[in-house]
């Protein structure tokens, strides 16, 4: 996959050779408030290939401080990749520029048609939601 980086960015990386993620770094430093947001421009672009799908899941270490992320990036967008990280805590948390705050899986994905109908198909669960297997 092609990578482009904005000046102050710092390339994707996989800490091991197997694994599934690419780490994106931060390129700045700052703050993010508890039980708030804050959008990080990593200032890596990618090129996506078509037929698949860049999802920024969040860093594990990060996750047990209540710092998540999650978005989408989508083949054909090329711009910076916008890393949103929630502080889930009701602590703050500093970012030093270099370090680790998400990181880009890249799947494959089904680009089936959209039909709508008027009824669906019954299966076994049919409209059960939320906790209904756990019943």
């Amino acid at each position: 996959m092609r990578f482009k980086l904005d000046e102050k960015a710092f390339p994707p990386e996989r800490a091991h050779p197997k694994d599934a993620g690419l780490d994106l770094r931060s390129p700045i430093s700052t703050w993010i408030e508890p039980n708030s947001h804050k959008m990080i421009d990593t200032g890596v672009h990618a090129e996506i290939p078509a037929g698949f799908v860049g999802l920024l899941t969040s860093k594990s270490g990060l996750m047990l401080k209540g710092i998540i992320s999650s978005g989408t990036i989508d083949s054909g967008y090329t711009g910076s990749i916008g890393a949103v990280l929630y502080n889930h805590s009701n602590e703050g948390y500093h970012v030093s520029r270099g370090d680790k705050i998400t990181q880009l899986v890249v799947l494959p994905i089904s680009l089936a048609s959209v039909e709508l109908v008027e009824e669906l198909e019954e299966t076994e669960r049919g409209d059960s939601g939320f906790g209904s297997t756990g019943k």
